[in-house]
């Protein structure tokens, strides 16, 4: 008798074990897990001011850098940034060599097919810059008079390949492609190409100082969002939350004045 009580004791414990695990596990019916303590790879651009640059010592920084600095605080976030090649970067999450980017990537439909994105936080336009003095004009560029140089896989890429390639203005050897635009406009500074098109903050803060102006622009209203894998909908939530708390914060504007970006 004393051997049946103690196994139906046993049995009992047991049961009650397994209802606590389950309990841990699945939290409230349908509720979102949160996120979880553990280090969020940021991908960013590492060639790309005032949003996302990193310095001659390995250090992130940037406007984006930044926020997302102030976000993970707020939302007790560790983060690390990892600077990856802008055609690569949507790979890199997909394949979970980072978690999230944040460097000002562009929403676009197609992009979305892959990614979940925030709600936008910024908006760009696209710049044209020659040589100063070189004559060249918007016009001669957008009729494809001339070597245009951008960055492989950004949205000036895309929009000069359905705008200005696809109905037949320019042929595809006059558009340069390039791993990052600071060597578009190093090789503009030189004479290699006649014109660079890129976003406007961006493309303002890498010809300051230079024999380049800005000779026009194209209006694309493109909008910023941070990019999540489509199953990440905790962190993304996480991430709304934190862009809305900083947009609505002084800090926001610091933020804006400090990156020279008003």
């Amino acid at each position: 008798m004393k051997r049946n009580t103690t196994c139906m004791l046993l049995a009992l414990a047991t049961v009650v074990l397994l209802l606590s695990a389950g309990c841990t596990q699945t939290g409230k019916e349908g509720a979102s897990p949160t996120p979880s303590a553990r280090t969020y790879i940021v991908g960013i651009d590492g060639q790309y001011p005032p949003f996302s640059i990193v310095d001659s010592s390995g250090n992130a920084a940037g406007f984006d850098v930044d926020s997302m600095k102030w976000i993970a605080g707020k939302k007790g976030l560790d983060v690390k940034f990892q600077p990856i090649a802008w055609d690569g970067i949507i790979p890199a999450l997909q394949a979970k060599k980072i978690d999230l980017i944040y460097s000002g990537m562009t929403i676009t439909d197609e992009r979305s097919e892959k990614v979940a994105f925030s709600n936008p936080y910024w908006v760009v336009n696209q710049d044209v810059v020659a040589r100063k003095g070189s004559g060249v004009t918007l016009d001669d560029v957008l009729a494809g008079k001339v070597i245009l140089g951008t960055q492989r896989g950004c949205t000036a890429a895309i929009w000069i390949e359905e705008n200005v390639i696809a109905k037949g203005l320019m042929p595809q050897e006059k558009l340069k492609l390039y791993d990052n635009t600071p060597l578009a406009v190093n090789d503009l500074e030189i004479g290699r190409i006649d014109a660079v098109m890129y976003d406007d903050l961006s493309l303002k803060d890498m010809i300051e100082g230079k024999n380049i102006e800005r000779i026009g622009a194209v209006e694309t209203k493109e909008e910023f969002g941070i990019a999540v894998r489509k199953d990440d909908t905790a962190l993304l939530a996480t991430l709304n939350e934190g862009i809305a708390e900083l947009m609505n914060d002084p800090y926001w504007d610091e933020l804006i004045k400090k990156h020279n970006m008003a």
